[in-house]
């Protein structure tokens, strides 16, 4: 059986990771979770320290998209989330595949131009 280097070990994430990931402010975070319904981390202890899953973070991704990259209101993002969620998902991740091709030419570009 060989090993998986690709898996991610981790289970759990706090808010503060969760935060830099999508480079937000972690009041962010917490007005998310109280907009939408479906974003809700593992809250444990005491202290409610916060736990997000992969799950948890690909909810953000889809929020962070529509508000943040393609400036949504947040009942506006509401409103599309819940009119057609697969639709909204399939854009999202279209989206970012086209954001990290970009990246990809942008890098191939410097290093083209570096050889003239």
């Amino acid at each position: 059986m060989a090993l998986n280097l690709n898996k991610n070990l981790k289970l759990y994430y706090s808010i503060g990771e969760v935060a830099q990931m999508f480079g937000l402010n972690e009041s962010t975070l917490r007005y998310w979770e109280q907009e939408f319904p479906f974003l809700k981390p593992k809250v444990s202890g005491p202290s409610k320290i916060r736990q997000y899953t992969e799950k948890d973070i690909e909810q953000i991704r889809l929020i962070h998209n529509l508000v943040k990259v393609r400036g949504f209101k947040i009942a506006a993002a509401k409103k599309m989330i819940n009119a057609n969620r697969k639709g909204v998902d399939r854009k999202a991740d279209v989206l970012e595949s086209l954001i990290d091709l970009r990246t990809e030419l942008q890098a191939l570009k410097k290093q083209l131009d570096y050889l003239q």
